[in-house]
């Protein structure tokens, strides 16, 4: 009889476990200030330099989050998510990654920060994105 108890009392507790233990599959986290940037063309120019802008098409906002490692496929953590201001933690491989701050100022105006390390080697910039036109 005792046995028996044990034995209801186990299966009980191991069907409850495996209850619990189902996982659910990740969603990807909604950016809120990425979807509030205008598509299009835009200018990205380091803070306090004269020249060294490049341009780049954003039909998806998030290449923004890895100007640095762009192109690479990396798992991205939201650290920080406000309608103006975007903080997100990116890791590329075992030893590419970075953390890039974006401040939103209007719709056409961005601030970023990055800073990580790539090929073994750290980088820190801060740039100012601005949409200059359709691409």
């Amino acid at each position: 009889m005792k046995t028996s108890i044990l034995l209801k009392s186990i299966s009980i507790s191991a069907v409850t476990l495996l209850a619990f233990s189902v996982s659910i599959p990740a969603q990807a986290p909604q950016m809120g200030l990425l979807e509030s940037l205008q598509k299009g063309e835009w200018t990205l120019k380091p803070r306090g330099a004269a020249d060294g802008s490049k341009k780049v098409c954003i039909g998806d906002p998030t290449v923004l989050l890895q100007i640095q490692h762009s192109g690479s496929s990396c798992s991205r953590y939201v650290i920080q998510d406000t309608p103006n201001n975007l903080r997100v933690s990116y890791k590329c491989s075992s030893t590419d990654h970075g953390v890039t701050t974006i401040k939103r100022e209007s719709s056409g105006l961005i601030q970023v920060q990055s800073q990580g390390i790539e090929a073994n080697a750290p980088f820190s910039f801060t740039m100012e994105g601005r949409r200059t036109g359709s691409c």
